[in-house]
């Protein structure tokens, strides 16, 4: 019987020690969790998220905060068990956020050049909103190129066959998306002058339709406007760095005291897209103390499914509609919801 009984001992520990180790084991899973919030109005590292310098500038009595995702990159097996059963993470494949075919220093630079991208076009948008219109200027006249003789360095193009030009690459798709050989009336401004002339466009060594000329996008304002924030990557930040550029240049407070939280994705002329992460960061919001959260149109059947008690869901699709829904916020209005 005492050897019987030392063997099942053994047993179970062996079983025991087993156990531990497969849990501690790595799986090629991440989880995502609840990340930070900022306050683009505010401060991060002692430094102002959003800096303007050559205008006057606008205090808040509230907040717009931007949300994040957490991603753990390396997950044990016992980590994933938890997730699992967490309200607030998700446990997800790891090629759904570190494709195989590429490292992982790949997906960190990737991200971060997202971030980036979506501060431009975030300040874009934003001036857009505050009566600064972007400009595309010729900045070079290709010798004996269609526009060779017609347009000049420096010259402000309006618009092409009547449609009003506000991005480079609007006016480029335009172009492009006509046959070679086709007629285009391209509006222009030349020292502050209005005119017109007629472009035929040509296409050389298999390249797309050109009409001779490069451009450059440009948005005069009589101010500095620089955005300081590290360690977040991605495009997701993008409405609320906008929101919170108008609120400090505009005089009037955006958020009437209140926490607002959001994500969203903004191109140059103010839409917003779809992100991903939207159960953690309705999570993160909450937790922020937010009392509203700004979803993209996109979002919202997912972030109706996951939503968090006394956070109401504010549909937006664009700029527009944002400033919108924080009017009616201010107002103690309805807004339109998912």
């Amino acid at each position: 019987m005492r050897r019987r009984g030392v063997t099942v001992l053994i047993g179970a520990l062996f079983t025991a020690l087993l156990s531990i180790g497969v849990l501690a084991a790595p799986i090629p899973y991440v989880v995502l969790g609840p990340g930070p919030t900022v306050d683009t109005l505010g401060t991060e590292d002692d430094k102002e998220v959003i800096q303007i310098s050559g205008t006057p500038t606008s205090t808040s009595q509230g907040q717009l905060r931007l949300t994040t995702v957490g991603v753990q990159p390396d997950v044990k097996l016992l980590a994933a068990i938890i997730g699992w059963f967490s309200d607030d993470e998700a446990v997800v494949p790891r090629e759904l956020i570190y494709p195989p075919n590429e490292t992982r220093e790949q997906v960190d630079q990737r991200n971060a050049e997202d971030f980036a991208a979506s501060q431009t076009s975030a300040e874009t948008a934003a001036l857009r909103k505050l009566g600064y219109p972007v400009q595309v200027v010729v900045k070079v006249v290709s010798p004996g190129g269609p526009a060779d003789g017609q347009l000049q360095v420096g010259d402000v193009i309006t618009s092409i066959d009547g449609q009003p030009v506000t991005t480079a690459t609007g006016l480029t798709g335009v172009i492009r998306g006509k046959p070679a050989g086709s007629t285009v009336t391209v509006g222009y401004t030349r020292n502050g002058a209005a005119a017109t002339v007629p472009l035929t466009t040509r296409a050389e060594n298999g390249q797309p339709p050109r009409v001779g000329v490069e451009i450059s996008q440009e948005q005069p304002h009589p101010f500095e406007l620089k955005i300081d924030l590290d360690e977040i990557g991605g495009p997701s930040a993008g409405l609320m760095f906008a929101l919170g550029i108008i609120d400090k240049i505009d005089p009037e407070d955006l958020t009437g005291g209140h926490v607002i939280a959001g994500t969203g994705t903004i191109d140059d002329v103010g839409n917003v897209g779809a992100i991903g992460g939207i159960p953690q960061k309705l999570v993160g919001a909450k937790t922020a103390g937010a009392k509203v959260f700004l979803v993209p149109a996109d979002n919202c059947e997912e972030a109706v499914r996951n939503a968090q008690p006394d956070l109401p869901l504010l549909k937006v699709g664009n700029l527009d509609e944002a400033l919108s829904a924080l009017e009616a916020v201010r107002a103690g209005r309805e807004a339109p919801r998912c």
